[in-house]
């Protein structure tokens, strides 16, 4: 047997590089297998964070100032990769490339789930961006599936594996128009059952670290039938080329499956072996990517890219490298830009052509085969045990341990085993093939509309369904979708279970178990606390969990009272026939959305009575997940400021409605609180609804309408102590004296207040001219204020208006100016220069992104044909000078003019 050290070595030298690719030049590298070829794949993913009630994701603190960490890595990230600049040495934008069209990459389908319905412009790039990519490389696009919510494909039993791989491909499909040549495995983690679902699915290639090798050699030959095989086991393998990895047809799980292979072939043959071809990507350059400095610079990024470059003279060679997407942007800020020029700069001068795993595998079968180690991932040095035992990993050289792994591990499988035997009993008098509609399922999951839902049903169904066996047919589906969730390997990958990743998988197992529940009446929640028990958690507050469990899951559980007592509370600060706030819009007349849940509003009533509000109704809750119904009757009063007493219970009929409408507002005719909580409490019983008890956003948006009073008079009372001491604040500054707290405060709120009311005032007068020069005159005299009184203005709702303002403008001097040019355009740059003057740190991005796309579709045409006309010079010189203002490069354009 060869050693490793036989193999040819990696030369560190790029003369030969340049050398082949001037002997090439006249192949076309795209076609023909000629050249140097580089492959930069970025693994996009964010973890399911939904709430398992709502099917949304609720506000999360820690990704402050965002909404949540999925639009704080977008904003940092995603959409910047869609966009990102090539910069000069002035820092203006060249060009705006979009990086998807050049990486390889996968996106989890949650996260594109995500960027389907938060930010459609980004979406609908990285689509384009494969299918460009697709049409440069002849066929193949640079996007590729992952198996669905990142679950540890070898701890996966089979049917698990079938379904997150058949989920995946589907959902790659149903949004890229294609089949997927290649699949991403969470964590790279990979055995060779995982291997065989895969060839079993259609996916003709993987992408593994270099440390999950175990040996290789090149493909006997008529010359040498039997090639000696190279032990690669230390990392050793050459990652520029592609590999074949061969299957026995019926592997055998239970024994090592290089020893079944090897046996089954000694005499060194592999016709008629199903096989699937792996990539092993660069592992020192992969992990400098992640940590060290080297992305932060296209030069040094090519020079190290260069260096892996071997001078033994093939015809063609792959630098592939990977890592997590997230790096370029989110872990290592303005790194999209890096990647953009090195993909449409350093690589093509170095003669290097930039490709993905499946061009590249068109143009060169692999003519090595591999055997791997026989379970591996590339975040482990133990196998897959960091998402099932104590291995050390992801302690970050803290002092906790990971004992709680295994017996989460072993909780949740329980709990599985314990799902598909109620999911076959079930299912089977519903189903034709129970396991086949789950497979089937990520159908609904992509589209829930009724009409594709009945359709799904009508294929599946062993009859027709009652109405209630529609519902029982959805939850059965939806239990083994969350049976699925619990398995997302977040869950384990860090050092403690209380994590909110840890959380989410047990409420994921909770929304499970209340589903098995409700169709087969099993109680399991006991079983499963007993087991998670044994998960010992580092933190002495939870001791286990069994105790996380009944702290952090239990206590967020939700029901059909919760959603209406959240309908009945908002319904107090709602216009009837309006959306309800944050997760709600309107369906129809009287029906209305609460995130996955449609109100059909039957009756509504509502009284005021001095200081007291009262709202009674009658409503009908329908799951848009499950097609659960709930018909209840609420009822809420609103006694002032925070206090809030709402009452909800099932629908008896009209008769006790009406008895029930008449009695608690004859109460309220009283005026006292207590006579009409006494009357609800006859009606309704001692269980009671609050603000505390409504979902997080609306509960915020109740808080912020019911502070706004309190905030309008302080407004009003600051600015009449700033007003009253604008002189001493003067004589402070101009003495250099440090100011009072409470005044410079007081200047800062006041001043603060004013934009405000001025930028909310511009927002609506946007289209009128001469309120326009009025507000932007307003704007100006408040930043010269704040500048000579040194206030720091913290109004982030006024950053974001401003830059809305800014592009609605562009918009429309660039599409619909209507004969107004020069005023609109003399405003749209004092906007921006409001912006800075202000100092609130306004974003042009979305402005420069405008005016780019329209430079060379309207403007550079508009001075290349016009340059006889003054009134068009002069135009064509504004909307350069404004590009210039937006830190566009337009020198080139500018130059030609007269």
């Amino acid at each position: 047997m060869t050693s490793a050290a036989q193999m040819p070595a990696n030369s560190g030298s790029t003369s030969t590089l340049h050398s082949d690719s001037k002997n090439t030049h006249e192949s076309d590298p795209l076609r023909t297998a000629h050249g140097v070829y580089v492959t930069v794949h970025g693994h996009f993913y964010q973890p399911p964070r939904e709430n398992p009630y709502l099917d949304a994701i609720e506000r999360q603190p820690s990704a402050a100032p965002f909404h949540d960490w999925n639009e704080r890595i977008h904003w940092e990230c995603y959409r910047p990769n869609a966009f990102a600049r090539v910069l000069n040495d002035r820092g203006e934008v060249m060009g705006i490339v979009n990086n998807y069209e050049y990486f390889s990459f996968n996106i989890g389908p949650t996260l594109m789930s995500w960027l389907e319905r938060y930010d459609l412009e980004v979406y609908q790039r990285i689509l384009e961006a494969d299918a460009k990519s697709s049409q440069r490389l002849h066929g193949h696009g640079n996007a590729i599936a992952q198996v669905y919510n990142h679950i540890i494909m070898p701890l996966a039993n089979e049917r698990d594996k079938y379904t997150q791989i058949r989920w995946g491909k589907e959902d790659f499909r149903s949004r890229f128009g294609r089949d997927p040549e290649g699949m991403w495995l969470a964590e790279t983690g990979v055995d060779y059952p995982t291997l065989e679902a895969l060839v079993a699915e259609g996916i003709r290639f993987v992408i593994l670290a270099p440390s999950q090798a175990q040996r290789c050699r090149p493909f006997p030959t008529k010359d040498n039938p039997n090639p000696e095989w190279y032990e690669v086991g230390g990392s050793q393998i050459d990652p520029t080329r592609p590999y074949r990895c061969y299957l026995k047809p019926t592997l055998d799980t239970s024994s090592s499956p290089l020893s079944t292979i090897h046996d089954s072939s000694k005499d060194g043959s592999r016709e008629g072996l199903p096989y699937i071809d792996i990539f092993f990507y660069d592992g020192p350059i992969s992990r400098d990517m992640g940590f060290s400095d080297v992305v932060y610079n296209s030069t040094h990024f090519a020079g190290r890219i260069g260096s892996a470059v071997r001078g033994d003279h093939r015809p063609a060679q792959l630098i592939s490298v990977a890592t997590d997407g997230e790096t370029f942007g989110h872990h290592k800020k303005g790194t999209e830009k890096t990647l953009a020029y090195a993909f449409t700069t350093e690589f093509p001068e170095q003669g290097w052509t930039v490709t993905n795993f499946a061009h590249y595998l068109s143009l060169n079968s692999p003519s090595w085969e591999v055997e791997l180690k026989p379970i591996t991932a590339w975040s482990c040095a133990h196998g897959v045990d960091r998402w099932q035992d104590n291995c050390g990993c992801g302690g970050e050289g803290g002092v906790w341990h990971q004992k709680w792994r295994r017996p989460l591990r072993d909780a949740l499988n329980w709990l599985r085993d314990q799902l598909i035997e109620v999911y076959e009993e079930y299912g089977r008098l519903l189903f034709r093939d129970p396991w086949q509609a789950r497979d089937e399922y990520i159908q609904v999951m992509r589209d829930r509309s009724s009409a594709n839902v009945n359709r799904f049903l009508s294929r599946h169904q062993t009859h027709k369904l009652t109405a209630a066996e529609q519902v029982d047919a959805l939850r059965l589906l939806e239990m083994q979708r969350h049976a699925l969730l619990m398995f997302t390997s977040c869950g384990w990958f860090f050092e403690e279970i209380s994590r909110p990743e840890g959380t989410q998988i047990l409420r994921y197992a909770a929304r499970a178990l209340e589903l098995a529940g409700e169709v087969a009446g099993v109680q399991l929640e006991k079983g499963f606390v007993k087991h998670l028990g044994l998960a010992p958690s580092n933190v002495d507050l939870f001791k286990h969990g069994g105790e996380i469990y009944r702290q952090l899951v239990l206590t967020a559980q939700l029901g059909f009272k919760q959603v209406a007592a959240h309908y009945a509370i908002s319904s107090l600060f709602t216009n009837q026939g309006a959306a309800l706030g944050t997760g709600h819009s309107t369906l129809g007349t009287h029906t209305k959305r609460v995130y996955c849940y449609a109100v059909n509003e039957l009756d509504y009533q509502l009284q005021r009575m001095g200081s007291l509000t009262l709202a009674v109704g009658n409503l009908k809750l329908v799951s848009e997940i499950t097609w659960e119904s709930e018909h209840l009757v609420f009822a809420v009063l609103h006694l002032g400021g925070w206090d809030f007493h709402c009452c909800i219970q099932q629908f008896t009929g009209r008769r006790d409605y009406t008895q029930l409408k008449e009695k608690v507002f004859g109460a309220l005719q009283q005026a006292s609180a207590a006579h009409t909580i006494l009357a609800m409490t006859q009606f309704f019983g001692e269980d009671t609804f609050s603000l505390e008890n409504l979902f997080a956003e609306e509960r915020h948006r109740i808080m912020r309408l019911l502070s706004q009073e309190t905030l309008t008079r302080l407004g009003q009372l600051y600015t009449q102590v700033y007003r009253d001491n604008y002189g001493v604040l003067m004589a402070f500054h101009r003495d250099e004296i440090p100011v009072p707290q409470e005044l410079q405060v007081a200047a800062e709120i006041a001043l603060g207040h004013r934009c405000m009311m001025t930028l909310r005032s511009l927002e609506q007068d946007i289209t009128e001219p001469q309120m326009r020069w009025n507000h932007i005159v307003e704007l100006e005299a408040i930043a010269t204020e704040a500048k000579h009184l040194r206030c720091r203005l913290n109004i982030p709702d006024g950053k974001q208006i401003l830059e809305q303002l800014i592009v609605r403008s562009l918009w429309q001097l660039l599409h619909d100016a209507n004969g107004s040019f020069n005023a609109d355009i003399q405003q749209l740059e004092r906007l921006i220069d409001v912006g800075d003057q202000l100092n609130i740190d306004i974003s042009l991005h979305r402005s420069q992104e405008l005016y780019f796309s329209c430079l060379h579709s309207q403007i550079i045409p508009l001075c290349l044909t016009t340059l006889s006309n003054e009134e068009d010079i002069y135009q064509c010189r504004q909307l350069l000078k404004l590009g210039k203002k937006l830190a566009v490069d337009v020198s080139m354009i500018a130059n030609q003019l007269p």
